[in-house]
């Protein structure tokens, strides 16, 4: 069985990817591919693997997980998403780094699905907008303390992927840029179901909604059907001229609020990011999604 693990990183997708799959949970049973609620699974894989700290899983861990989770027999592809698999998003930066102990939690899900290929995809984003947003989401912290003294400049998501490579080598790894999934939505749902490019699915345009006017999407959708022969490529390039003209400014504002941070500053971390992608992009082992 293939186990596809979505973990984030906090405050990318918030969810919209799940909801996205389940759309197609009907559809993708069809073909073998199981996208059960989260609510079956999420704090029931948590406390598996919390209980691994003291142990091996017992030798049905798996057996009664899925069991517990799926309906019907064991499909050949298994979908999950938490973006809190890791950590809460308090725990986001700890050490000077992303994510810190992500490598054993992922090392713990592989030991539990022994034997089934693992898979893990994950959204990166620009730490000028990432700290700011996770942040926000950690209650009664001061941002020092929430940095543990760690520079900003100084955080890389390839040495996240690096760590994570390292100890469990067998794992494939998908990775993306927050910033660009309005055009690669409908890829995206694609590949963690382990589908063609040209499969037809339910809610490939559910986030472009969301940032593009009524009549920009209206005017969109008659574009496709009156070209409806493009290509993924093709299809990037139309979401990119109608996203210029009929964004909704106010759902892609990011505000950035923190203490002591410059718009220079801003302006640093995000050519450090770029830098950062670039340098992932050539990770082996890696496959990096991009417009």
């Amino acid at each position: 069985m293939q186990v596809v693990l979505h973990a984030g990183a906090h405050n990318t997708d918030d969810d919209r990817l799940t909801k996205c799959l389940l759309k197609n949970a009907e559809d993708f049973a069809k073909s073998g591919i199981a996208v059960p609620p989260p609510s079956r699974y999420r704090r029931l894989i948590r406390d598996t693997l919390n209980a691994m700290h003291t142990g091996n899983p017992a030798p049905d861990a798996r057996d009664l997980l899925l069991g517990a989770f799926l309906d019907g027999d064991v499909p050949d592809r298994l979908v999950l998403s938490n973006e809190n698999f890791f950590t809460v998003p308090k725990g986001a930066i700890n050490k000077g780094v992303f994510y810190p102990g992500a490598e054993d939690k992922l090392a713990r899900l592989c030991e539990l699905f022994e034997g089934d290929q693992v898979e893990l995809f994950l959204a990166i984003r620009d730490p000028a907008t990432f700290l700011p947003a996770v942040y926000a989401r950690s209650p009664d912290t001061d941002f020092l303390d929430f940095m543990s003294g760690a520079d900003p400049r100084d955080l890389r998501w390839s040495e996240l992927i690096e760590r994570l490579r390292a100890r469990v080598p067998e794992v494939q790894f998908t990775v993306w840029c927050n910033e660009d999934t309005p055009l690669i939505w409908a890829q995206l749902i694609r590949e963690m179901a382990g589908l063609e490019h040209n499969a037809k699915i339910i809610g490939g345009f559910d986030l472009l909604s969301e940032i593009m006017s009524k009549e920009g999407m209206k005017r969109f959708r008659a574009y496709l059907k009156d070209h409806p022969d493009m290509n993924e490529i093709q299809k990037r390039r139309v979401i990119a001229a109608f996203l210029d003209k009929f964004v909704i400014e106010d759902e892609i504002e990011q505000e950035v609020d923190l203490p002591g941070w410059s718009e220079d500053l801003v302006e640093e971390l995000t050519d450090i990011y770029d830098e950062d992608v670039f340098t992932i992009s050539r990770l082996p082992g890696v496959t990096m999604i991009a417009p």
